[in-house]
């Protein structure tokens, strides 16, 4: 719970674990209408976030960071506005990844998965993933996550392997899932197939092999074929040429001999060749290559597959059986440039697959896999998005969602490893038939035989985690959580994994649910060094948030990575950045500090009713517009440029401008102490509401203070009285605009105008700061407003009140004296000693050529179609605009021929 008195300083070390704790034993994490209690109202509509699940491997990194920091955001700001509220957290069992890191661990016990068998080996990954898999979710509590942790789930976890079996039955059933043999990406190093989406390609420097596909007729002529993998030669089943390619026509039909294994194999002719490529002849492998394979199919070829699991040449290789495809690359050319079948090698840069996870080049191969048909499941996700069921942020990905949806391929979804979902199918050693089951079979469904054994490999980690909206709710069950927080409303996540998990989910969800999983995508950008770099440990520029969140606060690091962003757009983290908005949060603890102290100044009570000063009703004025600023940015999901605003208004309006003039205000007393009390205290209060979903820690805390000293002293009350806490206070809401607020903006912009012009004339002329100065201000008609302001300007600009001089208009110019024209407002600082005549008349001439460049400007604007065509109030605030420049003008002019100018 927050402390009784405010420190000096705002120690975040000592803050941030105990509030966070404070949060949680109260249940503000629970949603406030929940469909297992008493009293609940299923008319309210929640506002529900499924986290996108880290992987249970995983440490804290500046991705987790930020989903982390945009989805408490956006849950923290819909709970203060008194929706129900669920994020409901959990952890992936990550197929591969986890996989790999138990295999690494049992490599340093002098251990492979394969001693152990499968049974101790999950033994072994269950043990990681209880001593590791609470790692990650301490880490994400960190960074302020208000999730419902009593709702927290695991992709393996009993409920969910449910609604995996049950989703896979479905689709089997439904004829959407097939076993067969396809072409597939092969990991020899994981020894599994992988999906296109998890092979990564790299431009590295390889080697194009040209050699000899010599005729089968013994006549020595021979078709020139280049190729880069030397080893799949073993393979070939065919050599193509353009049908059109007068170089070869002659050979198309004829036979040529594979190189060492002497196989006689067809010349075809295929559009699909490229003439100005290599040679123009084109081996065929359709075992080992998607290209060649798609040729195998349209002309009938056999397909030939020449290696192993592991990548090593198998019995249909020859000479080669039991080699790595590396070595085998060497031998077989060595062997054919003995046999002179080779003609040259050229150095070639290629586009090598690599598995993501792995790291080694993967092996297209065909193999006998499980596959979903997407097709029909790919028709309802466009067209959900098509008709505006769901909407993606920023719009501009919505067109690579319907490209990559209109152009794909069926997903492969079986897995050969052993940690994961296992297949829930059984094949019968008697009949030969699949059993396919929700409940574990004890016997083949088809002929009643004992001898059943499931099929060893396990599901596609994004096959579970497709189902993650409405399975962490209790489906296939129809729950009370499933009925009330499903459909969820927006899923956030990095516009990397738009294809891996968002569109899965949503083609899952309209087939298992008949509804869309969320109706909004908001899609973060990745993370970057501060020169725009990818962060990368070989580049040494990785940013480990544990540690900025250690030495800076949890708040900073939240803040900058809030602050920084667009959707969609990647975001440059520089370190000073997060030191700037940890001066940020100690500021923030300062302006409270100065407001608690307020409050001790001020009397118990007011003797009349208000009556407000200029600054008084400027910055609530000024507090009204950010708020309707930052409502409409939150809607539009422009969070950045929100945080930015509410920045900007704390330190920029209220701390350098307000808390300025209230020190002068409070020490009147009296009355005018009780009401800039009252002021400090309530815009005080809307500010830390306001960013508390970008900086919860420092504003719960000072939020704490406050209502407490407010509570003992109660000169303001917020309309709703003060509530709990601020993780439950209200979001200050927007009103529309009262006439006055206008006037007086437009009045304080004039008073901050002068006090900045008098402020840079004096850092020009090195006048040391606390030195007061005399000053003369020719004010026309704002006379009344500004001699109502006199000690605000003196107070502020460092102008010696005794020597203020405010005068409607003078027949004669002060001089010599420094002189500015702001708002027609003209300027004069009798500055003896520090006037050179000339330097301030050319510093004049230049204002009046900018003031008549915005004259020439706005007299061709309001001559041209503008005035008819705009709305009268903005052509009417044009006008107003220059009649201030031609007033403007007019004084500069004036004040020049003082100097002797003109």
């Amino acid at each position: 719970m927050p402390e009784s008195s405010l420190p000096k300083t705002y120690d975040f070390k000592a803050t941030e674990e105990r509030i966070y704790a404070w949060w949680e034993k109260e249940g503000f994490f629970k949603p406030s209408n929940d469909p297992n209690k008493p009293n609940f109202d299923p008319s309210k509509k929640p506002f529900v976030i499924s986290i996108p699940p880290p992987n249970v491997t995983g440490e804290l990194h500046l991705g987790h960071a930020m989903f982390v920091s945009m989805e408490d955001l956006m849950i923290r700001y819909h709970r203060m506005k008194g929706v129900p509220t669920l994020w409901v957290p959990g952890t992936d069992h990550a197929g591969i990844a986890t996989q790999l890191q138990v295999e690494k661990m049992l490599a340093s016990e002098g251990l492979t998965r394969d001693m152990l068998g499968r049974e101790g080996f999950l033994k072994r990954a269950w043990e990681w993933k209880d001593k590791y898999g609470g790692i990650i979710t301490r880490q994400i509590r960190r960074l302020g996550a208000s999730c419902d942790w009593e709702r927290e789930r695991f992709t393996l976890d009993k409920g969910l392997s449910r609604a995996v079996r049950e989703a896979f039955v479905r689709l089997y059933e439904k004829g959407l899932i097939y076993r067969g043999p396809r072409m597939i990406n092969w990991s020899p190093g994981l020894r599994t197939a992988v999906s296109d989406l998890e092979v990564e390609y790299a431009q590295e420097q390889g080697t194009l092999y040209y050699f000899k596909y010599m005729l089968a007729d013994g006549s020595g002529e021979y078709i020139p074929v280049a190729t880069t993998r030397p080893e799949t030669i073993l393979g070939d089943t065919a050599v193509a040429v353009h049908p059109e390619d007068e170089r070869y026509q002659r050979f198309i039909g004829k036979m040529v001999v594979v190189p060492i294994l002497n196989r006689h194999i067809p010349v075809i002719a295929d559009p699909y060749v490229d003439r100005s490529f290599g040679t123009g002849g084109l081996k065929i492998t359709p075992g080992h290559d998607p290209n060649d394979y798609a040729i195998g199919q349209r002309h009938g070829l056999p397909i030939i597959s020449v290696m192993d699991e592991a990548a090593r040449i198998n019995q249909n290789g020859g000479p080669y059986a039991g080699m790595d495809r590396f070595e085998c690359r060497k031998k077989i050319w060595a062997d054919m440039q003995a046999l002179g079948l080779t003609i040259k090698t050229e150095p070639y840069l290629m586009s090598v697959p690599r598995s993501q996870r792995g790291g080694e080049p993967v092996e297209p191969m065909v193999s006998t896999q499980w596959f979903v048909r997407i097709q029909p499941l790919a028709e309802a996700a466009l067209q959900a998005v098509r008709d505006g069921r769901i909407k993606i942020v920023p719009e501009r990905f919505t067109k690579v969602y319907y490209n990559w949806l209109e152009n794909i391929q069926d997903w492969c979804i079986s897995r050969q490893l052993w940690w994961g979902h296992r297949i829930p199918v059984w094949y019968c050693a008697d009949c030969g038939q699949m059993t396919v089951s929700r409940q574990d079979p004890d016997r083949c469904a088809h002929c009643g035989s004992l001898r059943i054994e499931q099929d060893p490999d396990v599901l596609d980690t994004w096959f579970s985690s497709g189902l993650w909206p409405f399975s962490t709710l209790g489906w296939p069950e129809d729950t009370p959580d499933l009925r009330y927080f499903y459909p969820t409303s927006v899923l956030e996540t990095g516009y990397d994994i738009l294809f891996f998990w968002v569109v899965r989910m949503i083609m899952m969800g309209l087939e298992f649910t008949g509804e869309v999983p969320f109706h909004t995508v908001y899609l973060h950008g990745l993370i970057r060094d501060e020169h725009g770099q990818k962060m990368s440990k070989s580049k040494g520029n990785v940013v480990d948030p544990l540690i900025v969140m250690n030495e800076m606060g949890t708040d900073a690091l939240r803040f900058t990575l809030l602050v920084g962003s667009t959707p969609g757009n990647d975001v440059n983290l520089s370190l000073k950045k997060v030191e700037a908005n940890r001066n940020f949060a100690n500021k923030l603890w300062n302006i409270g500090r100065f407001v608690l102290s307020a409050l001790d100044q001020a009397p118990a009570q007011a003797e009349k009713p208000a009556e407000w000063t200029l600054a008084d009703s400027w910055i609530w004025a000024r507090l009204q517009n950010l708020i309707r600023e930052v409502e409409r940015l939150f809607q539009s999901y422009q969070y950045g440029e929100a945080g930015r605003q509410i920045y900007e208004f704390t330190w920029g309006e209220f701390a350098d401008w307000y808390l300025e003039i209230a020190k002068q205000q409070l020490a009147q007393g009296g009355d005018r102490a009780y009401w800039t009390a009252y002021t400090l205290t309530r815009v005080l209060d809307a500010c830390l509401r306001l960013l508390h979903p970008f900086t919860p820690f420092v504003t719960e805390e000072l939020w704490g203070y406050l209502k407490r000293a407010c509570e003992e002293k109660p000169i303001y009350i917020p309309a709703g009285g003060w509530e709990k806490a601020l993780i439950v206070a209200q979001y200050p809401e927007p009103r529309q605009p009262e006439e006055w607020e206008e006037v007086r903006v437009n009045e304080f912009t004039l008073v901050q105008e002068i006090v900045r012009a008098i402020r840079n004339l004096r850092a020009e002329k090195k006048v040391e700061p606390g030195r007061r100065i005399p000053a003369i201000l020719i004010c026309g008609e704002r006379l009344a407003l500004l001699e109502s302001q006199r000690e605000v300007i003196a107070h502020l600009a460092g102008v010696d009140a005794s020597q203020f001089t405010l005068l409607t208009e003078t027949a004669e110019k002060p001089a010599p004296a420094v002189s500015q024209v702001v708002m027609g407002v003209e300027i004069y600082l009798p500055l003896s000693g520090l006037v050179d005549a000339e330097e301030e008349r050319k510093r004049l001439e230049k204002e009046l050529a900018e003031a008549q460049s915005q004259i020439d400007r706005l007299e061709k604007l309001l001559s041209s179609s503008f005035a008819e065509k705009a709305p009268a109030p903005v052509v009417e605030k044009e006008r107003q605009k220059l009649a201030t420049f031609r007033e403007t003008a007019e004084r500069l002019r004036e004040a020049i021929r003082a100097l002797g100018g003109e």
